[in-house]
Order: structure tokens, then sequence, then C-alpha cells
């Protein structure tokens, strides 16, 4: 990964890279945080257990999973124009100050400057399931991580929890247009949603299950993001291109984010420089 550092279009939520040592500390010390808050809250509280279903009569439960999806991003393609994260806020409509998919500008180890889109990574590893008190973060047979937010109790463990700041919490009840607020809801497709819950990057499950690529991926101009099933062992970005995914990541020196940290991301990114 390279050493760098980072400016971000939302500036709270900008990875602080190239200080890996000191996020991987603050990481530590927040899944220790969270772990031992959960622990109080799952001996202590009825409620809270009655809330947690058996996975296998778990009805959210939707991926196959014959199905194991995977995104991958070519740095070196994104000029970082922002029509992923445009594409994404307006098909999904992302409350205002959200955006599931952030592109930063980010300055390397020689000065030079390239884009980084950062959706969620749904960790195959995720410290946000594991933190979750009432199991509303969630992970789909197909590996998407999710959040149901009708379980969700505002807690923001998982927030704490995630080393790549890709949650965020409604702290007011979205506005809505008819359309939206016409929607049934599903973790998939999380609107209308209230004030009080997390929402994050769906990876847009729904389209994967039909057979389409995520609203990032057709949206993006440039080809950049890819996204496919890692048992087809394929990835196809929005013009029709597909790629062998693990070849490609052998042969063009693909990395993921924040990879010493054990999460295991299905968000692989090529260098911009290679």
């Amino acid at each position: 990964m390279p050493d760098a550092d980072a400016k971000g279009e939302a500036s709270d939520e900008a990875p602080q890279v190239g200080k890996d040592g000191m996020d991987r500390r603050r990481f530590l010390k927040m899944a220790g945080i969270g772990a031992g808050a959960v622990a109080i809250l799952a001996i202590g509280s009825k409620f809270l257990a009655d809330r947690i279903v058996p996975a296998s009569a778990d009805p959210r439960l939707r991926g196959s999973t014959s199905n194991s999806w995977v995104m991958m991003i070519d740095l070196s393609k994104c000029d970082g124009c922002g029509a992923c994260t445009r594409a994404c806020d307006a098909a999904h409509y992302v409350p205002s100050g959200q955006s599931w998919i952030q592109v930063y500008t980010v300055q390397d180890a020689t000065g030079g400057t390239y884009h980084l889109p950062r959706p969620c990574f749904h960790c195959r590893n995720a410290p946000c399931v594991k933190v979750c008190p009432v199991g509303a973060t969630y992970v789909d047979p197909d590996g998407t991580v999710l959040v149901d937010q009708t379980r969700c109790i505002g807690c923001r463990y998982c927030m704490a929890a995630c080393p790549y700041n890709a949650r965020f919490f409604n702290w007011t009840t979205p506005s809505y247009p008819p359309a939206a607020l016409a929607h049934t809801y599903s973790p998939e497709e999380p609107w209308p949603t209230t004030k009080g819950v997390v929402m994050k990057c769906v990876f847009c499950a729904h389209h994967a299950r039909e057979g389409t690529l995520p609203e990032c991926v057709t949206g993006c101009p440039m080809g950049a993001i890819y996204f496919g099933n890692e048992n087809e062992d394929a990835v196809t970005n929005g013009m029709g291109e597909t790629l062998p995914f693990r070849k490609t990541l052998q042969t063009q020196g693909g990395f993921r984010w924040k990879e010493e940290l054990g999460t295991d991301p299905r968000v692989y990114y090529l260098p911009a420089r290679r």
C-alpha cells in the first residue's frame, strides 16, 4: 500500500492514510471498547437477547453462497469526478450529509496525487458485525455486510469499530421524496428510514442478485470500478470490460486498504501508478 497523506471531500470522514500506526492503535482501542460494552449489554439485557434471531431462521439472509461479491477499483483510471458518489446518492436516496462512496484526493510519497473512491469494504472479518449488540449488522451468505435499521438501536458501536469510517448516523429523520416514501424498506434497499439509525453502502445487493452492476460501477464514466463474483473469478466495469479477477490483482499489484488490520476487505485496488 502506498505511503501517502489523504485529504477527503468530507474532512471528518477522511481516512488517515500514512498514519497507519496510529490508526491501528485507534482501531484496536475502539474495537476493545465496543467489545466490552457489548459484553455488558449482552449479559444484562433480556431485551437485547430477545431481538437476536438464530441465523438458520433469519429471513433477512437472501443471498446465495454460490456468490461471493467483490469490487476492484483501478486507481489509474479514476479522475476524481465524483460521478460514482452522485449515482449512489441518487439511486439510494442517501440522506443529506452522507455519501456511501466517497472520493478522496491522496498525496503519495513522491508528491504526486491520485484519487481514491472508498465505499464500505464489506469485510469478511468485519469488526462492525462483531460489536453490534442486537444483530442489526449482519453478513448475507453472498458476503455483503448489511444493516437492519429496524433492529438498530443507535448505539454506534459499529461506527466506532469500523477502521474505514464507512458508516453514517442519522442524527435527524431524513427528508425523502414521495417515490422514496412509497418504497418498501429492506436492509438491501434501506429507504425510507428514520433518525437514530446507522446507514452505509449496501454493495447494491439487490442489483447483484438480479445480475446487474452496482450504481457506482455503472455511474463511473472512466470504467474505473469493477464488480463481480469471486467464485467465477471475473469482474466487470460499467463499460462492459470483464477482467480475470485474481490474475489482474496478481499481475497489476492489487492491494487492499489497511490490509494489515486483518479485516479481510472485499474491495481491492489497483495502484494509480504501475
